[in-house]
């Protein structure tokens, strides 16, 4: 039988960013921090957030511009912060902050053996995805990995740069033959969402990313989870009936 696709995002439902994003937004205002005074002769008191309340505005989708104002940045030096933030958030020595999410290995080890065909569609750059999938020995659970160049783009995150990538994961899997017309795409983040029902597939939104629960509602994905291994669970007990009622 032909192998049924499942697209999936890759930060979010598989790794945990928050520490890094964390990290890079405390680097970054101290880096503006040093530069102001070196331009100005006069400090910036910055008050850094808590992680817990960067990551709940990170969460609720509020303007890095707002992040940025609360600790202490003043609004005109907000672009030389933000480019700052792009400039580190893919440095080697941030990358290290990247986790598996808890129920991870589980859910692709599930989908594996659901003789499902797991195929990632993310904006992060390949080279970076195999990196951290080979380094925790699971490559060989991801059958394909679609990302993009620009080490900036997952950070920034845009909607219709998804959408032109999840168009080309699912013509290239169809044209080798992979049942797409029923698949799933679990993701974390409004590009997830609306680029699977841009394209026609159900959507699976995960509240452990970086977007939360209520954001996430407002989006009427067809389905909510926690984790990605509920997600999984999920798809393949679909597929299961999807089979059973053409049977």
């Amino acid at each position: 039988m032909t192998k049924q696709v499942v697209f999936c995002d890759f930060d979010g439902p598989i790794v945990d960013v928050s520490e890094r994003y964390y990290q890079t937004y405390r680097q970054g205002l101290q880096a503006i921090a040093s530069i102001h005074t070196r331009a100005t002769e006069k400090a910036l008191p910055i008050n850094p957030l808590s992680k817990h309340h960067f990551w709940q505005m990170k969460q609720n989708r509020i303007a890095d511009i707002e992040i940025a104002i609360r600790s202490g940045i003043p609004a005109n030096w907000f672009e030389p912060f933000i480019q700052q933030v792009q400039k580190i958030v893919n440095h080697p020595s941030l990358l290290l902050w990247d986790r598996l999410q808890p129920s991870a290995q589980a859910a692709l080890c599930h989908l594996r053996q659901a003789n499902m065909r797991l195929v990632l569609v993310t904006l992060r750059h390949p080279q970076q995805v195999n990196a951290f999938l080979q380094q925790r020995g699971l490559t060989h659970l991801v059958d394909a990995v679609y990302g993009i160049a620009d080490t900036n783009a997952a950070y920034v995150n845009r909607v219709e740069q998804k959408c032109e990538l999840l168009a080309k994961a699912i013509a290239q899997q169809t044209a080798k033959g992979y049942q797409t017309q029923d698949s799933w795409m679990l993701g974390d983040t409004e590009a997830d969402v609306i680029a699977a029902q841009t394209m026609g597939l159900c959507s699976a939104a995960l509240t452990c990313g970086v977007r939360s629960e209520t954001y996430l509602q407002k989006l009427a994905p067809t389905a909510m989870h926690s984790e990605i291994l509920l997600a999984a669970q999920a798809v393949t007990q679909t597929a299961k009936l999807q089979v059973a009622s053409l049977s």
